[in-house]
């Protein structure tokens, strides 16, 4: 079991490295914009479970990964954490979709980017499920390369793409995300260090 854990770590680390795109908000106010509060609400709200979901899906992942678990348990907490994320990624982007472009000026556009966004991060997590799906269990050495491979994959994707979410949550549409309970908790995950 030895072999594993160098591996095990790094793609912890990775995990903790911010996999987890959930809307970061800042607490500002604004002068009140009834429409826009209420589809940062819609939003927020759909969002707000698929956030869990995610920092349920990362928590299970460390916790495997911290643990000496077997390559066969290792592959089966990841396997099913990866498909997890992808699909809350997926219900997510159908979400912001749903809501429709915020009132503000390019507001379809911050919509459409965020919503091409999350279904892209969706498919590398669905890619990334197959990929520990196909890994060699049997093989210890194998395996942590495999895993390595992975972790790499999953810092990058931790590091690119939230650019959209990003836009889409600049100036009044970020305040009016910020005053919703639900967003705030989303954004409040806790991400292992």
């Amino acid at each position: 079991m030895e072999g594993t854990n160098p591996v095990n770590k790094k793609l912890a680390a990775a995990l903790s490295g911010g996999a987890v795109l959930v809307l970061a908000l800042s607490g500002c106010s604004d002068d009140g914009n009834e429409k826009l509060d209420s589809w940062a609400k819609d939003v927020c709200d759909s969002v707000q479970p698929q956030s869990k979901k995610i920092a349920a899906a990362n928590a299970a992942i460390q916790k495997e990964t911290s643990d000496n678990s077997s390559p066969e348990d290792v592959q089966k907490t990841d396997s099913k954490a990866f498909q997890d994320m992808s699909d809350a990624y997926k219900a997510m982007g159908a979400a912001v979709k749903d809501a429709g472009a915020p009132p503000v000026d390019g507001g379809q556009k911050k919509t459409d980017d965020a919503v091409k966004e999350l279904n892209a991060i969706s498919k590398s997590y669905g890619d990334l499920k197959k990929k520990v799906d196909g890994l060699d269990t049997k093989n210890q050495a194998d395996f942590a390369d495999g895993l390595k491979s992975v972790a790499g994959e999953l810092d990058k994707l931790s590091k690119s793409g939230n650019e959209a979410l990003e836009k889409l949550q600049e100036g009044e549409v970020g305040k009016a995300m910020s005053k919703q309970d639900s967003c705030k908790s989303a954004s409040a995950t806790p991400s292992a260090a």
